[in-house]
């Protein structure tokens, strides 16, 4: 564990993160070693108590870490996240039917509510979604009549007697075992996936259609949006996000690639192809360019905790939309506007593609996302004040100072400044998760993983 005493941060951190906090220090860093394409981070996600972090990568792995008890004995050591439980999720395939190479990269993580002693999750690839249950053993049977010790099969001739089997203590150990797959019900790639608030039914997102689960069937789903043309060549627009409102289970809301997001009811009608709102911000004449319906696609929509709000994160911006009111969003936060003036070396490089994701901390009072340099963006809609942090091994040294990066534009450059021009593009952090009730974060920058925590004085 390594600890930043953040005394240059201390303000942003006492105003906008907590009102008992002083500073924010890193809580865990897990390296991942020489750069590999398989061990690449692709998503984040805790469990609604906040016990669980578990992250998936290219590679088709989900790594499942656990916050450690308070000790009274090493306060120091107080919620530091240890690896649980590491196994393989996803396999490579492939579709012979349409000569299509399937990744095993994991697209999205959702965790069940806990419901019992073990913990379940939902994974996904590009195709096929898994319930996982993550249980513990500590007591393995012993007694059997039909096996010997070593667990081959006994002749029924030659049991004399019957014994009733007991349980021993063994060491702890963690298994992870897939209840359930759900295949073959997308054509195009899965890019998110949703639990119900009812717990019984989840929905997966591909491209152009939205499908509906139950939890316990797994041979059958049921299509409620589908925006595919009947003519491929009159599409206009795709999927790219959709999420269930946190209270209602009959409401949920997807997000598209021209910046549009629709809220649908159930109740409405089977097939929601007909949306009950409409969110989208008139785009200005003046700011038209080549790049504008590019960075307009959404890349994430999420509902705060109370439901009143929506999040979207497009290419440059983070918008908060109040459900009552469609017209034009409530606010709007400047992620990287800096980069504006780069659209062309982005468009290039393929980094204007970029699919950023953004979270709410547990009270809906401050956002959250990603940028480019490893940088990540905080805003905190009360006070209206942001900062710039940045993930990094250089920052992971004892009692090093994590300081509020800026980024200078033009002109004359100070000393803690970085140029626009020096900016890392390959560096990115895209994936963000945030402790339901503590101000704890997750960042995941490439095949790094940063925890940072609150921390109290």
């Amino acid at each position: 564990m390594i600890s930043l005493s953040t005394s240059n941060f201390s303000v942003f951190a006492f105003h906008v993160l907590s009102k008992v906090s002083r500073s924010f220090w890193l809580l865990k860093m897990i390296f991942g070693g020489i750069m590999v394409v398989a061990d690449i981070i692709s998503t984040v996600e805790f469990n609604s108590t906040g016990e669980l972090l578990a992250t998936g990568d290219k590679g088709g792995r989900v790594v499942v870490f656990q916050r450690e008890q308070e000790s009274k004995n090493q306060p120091h050591r107080r919620g530091e996240y240890n690896v649980y439980s590491t196994f393989q999720s996803h396999e490579p395939e492939f579709d012979y039917l349409k000569s299509l190479e399937i990744e095993e990269k994991i697209n999205k993580i959702r965790w069940l509510p806990q419901q019992n002693a073990a913990y379940f999750l939902l994974s996904t690839n590009d195709k096929t979604v898994k319930l996982w249950k993550i249980s513990e053993r500590d007591k393995r049977p012993e007694g059997y009549n039909l096996k010997d010790e070593e667990g081959r099969i006994r002749d029924p001739t030659t049991i004399t007697s019957l014994r009733v089997p007991v349980l021993r203590p063994m060491d702890l150990m963690v298994e992870a075992t897939p209840r359930r797959i759900f295949s073959n019900a997308h054509t195009y790639h899965i890019n998110s996936i949703s639990v119900n608030s009812d717990h019984e039914t989840y929905m997966s997102t591909d491209d152009l259609r939205i499908n509906l689960w139950n939890l316990e069937i797994t041979n059958r789903s049921f299509n409620i949006v589908d925006i595919k043309p009947a003519n491929m060549e009159e599409l206009t627009e795709v999927i790219t996000a959709a999420e269930f409102h946190p209270n209602q289970c009959n409401t949920f809301v997807y997000s598209s690639s021209k910046g549009s997001i629709r809220l649908c009811d159930m109740r409405t009608s089977a097939l929601c192809d007909n949306h009950s709102k409409l969110f989208e911000e008139p785009e200005d004449p003046s700011n038209r360019s080549f790049f504008s319906e590019i960075i307009s696609s959404i890349s994430d929509v999420k509902f705060s905790h109370s439901g009143r709000y929506l999040m979207t994160r497009d290419y440059l911006t983070v918008k908060v939309w109040d459900i009552n009111m469609e017209s034009k969003p409530l606010e709007t936060y400047q992620v990287h506007d800096y980069l504006r003036s780069k659209l062309c070396s982005l468009y290039e490089n393929d980094c204007i593609f970029d699919k950023f994701e953004c979270v709410w901390n547990g009270t809906d009072s401050v956002l959250m996302t990603g940028s480019y340099n490893n940088f990540f963006r905080m805003f905190d809609r009360n006070t209206k004040r942001d900062v710039t942090l940045e993930a990094s091994r250089e920052n992971s040294k004892p009692r090093a100072i994590l300081k509020p990066r800026k980024v200078c534009v033009g002109g004359k450059r100070r000393k803690d400044e970085i140029s626009v021009d020096s900016l890392d593009f390959s560096k990115k952090i895209l994936h963000t998760a945030w402790h339901p009730n503590e101000n704890i974060i997750a960042v995941a920058a490439t095949n790094n993983l940063y925890i940072f925590q609150d921390k109290v004085n």
